[in-house]
């Protein structure tokens, strides 16, 4: 009986001090290291078990602005946004929404490659570390580079850690937010969390016919309002879907001629993935200008 009662013992003690030491390493856990900020022009946020680095990109996508096609509203509005950034003027954290393939990320990317020069730098944070915003925040804001922090694929699932950390960040922090870092976000979702159709039983109707949300739904609703600038994608038509074609085989390198014959194969190929989108433009272009250049 005794046995027992001490092995007992030395689990519990084992299981306690085990949780001690888990405390005590995310206490102790050291600042990040000060990157080579002349390495790269972009970097991005890596965790290492409780340790964070910002880890350059050496390799940049070539993307440029005027390679994204129907979406020229967008360009407009992103563009104008990152320039008064750039140059020290006032401007808005973005958030991009709406249908997959249609240029959002890329044309986060194509205003890098195009201000890259006049000192703007992009981080790119995956979700699931969103919870190390505000060390990041400090991170960047002693240093005199504009700084855009995207997210990608942005959504939440209820009670996510990053979600609070973001919506804290982007406006409801006791600190103030520093004036060389914009948070730039891509997603599917309006409101980044998933929508019920019960959740329509809580919205309200007055006496004057004015319509109010519910709690949950000023709940979902609250993250995006906190960017300034929203962006609307939409899904391509067969014109402008064929009209970024056209620009992608040029680019690969196709002659006009093939070019024009290569619609009928093009609209196929959109056809079998159920989409129109610039992604799967370019795929298809990829694709014929590798069968067909020499």
């Amino acid at each position: 009986m005794a046995t027992f009662d001490t092995a007992d013992r030395l689990a519990a003690l084992l299981d306690h001090a085990e949780r001690v030491l888990n405390r005590l390493e995310l206490v102790l856990a050291p600042t990040p290291p000060e990157p080579d900020w002349r390495a790269a022009v972009a970097f991005r946020w890596r965790k290492r078990g409780n340790h964070a680095v910002l880890q350059p990109v050496r390799t940049l996508s070539p993307i440029r602005l005027t390679d994204l096609q129907g979406i020229d509203e967008q360009k407009r509005r992103i563009e104008r946004n990152t320039r008064q950034f750039v140059a020290g003027k006032p401007a808005n954290n973005v958030l991009l929404t709406g249908a997959r393939g249609t240029g959002k990320s890329s044309l986060v990317k194509a205003c890098l490659n195009k201000y890259a020069a006049k000192g703007l730098r992009l981080v790119e944070v995956d979700k699931a570390d969103l919870v190390d915003l505000p060390d990041l925040m400090d991170l960047l804001a002693s240093r005199p580079e504009r700084f855009v922090v995207f997210s990608d694929d942005l959504s939440f699932d209820e009670g996510e850690a990053g979600y609070k950390a973001l919506k804290s960040v982007l406006d409801g922090s006791i600190s103030a937010h520093a004036d060389n870092v914009l948070i730039y976000a891509t997603s599917n979702r309006r409101h980044l969390l998933p929508e019920y159709m019960h959740e329509n039983l809580t919205y309200q109707h007055t006496e004057s016919g004015e319509v109010h949300p519910g709690e949950v739904v000023e709940e979902k609703i609250s993250l995006s309002e906190r960017f300034g600038l929203w962006v609307s994608f939409y899904p391509f038509d067969q014109e402008h879907y064929l009209r970024i074609v056209e620009h992608w085989l040029q680019a690969f390198g196709v002659a006009p001629e093939q070019a024009q014959a290569a619609q009928a194969e093009a609209l196929v190929w959109a056809l079998e993935r159920g989409s129109r989108s610039g992604r799967v433009a370019q795929q298809f272009a990829r694709d014929f200008a590798g069968r067909k250049v020499r």
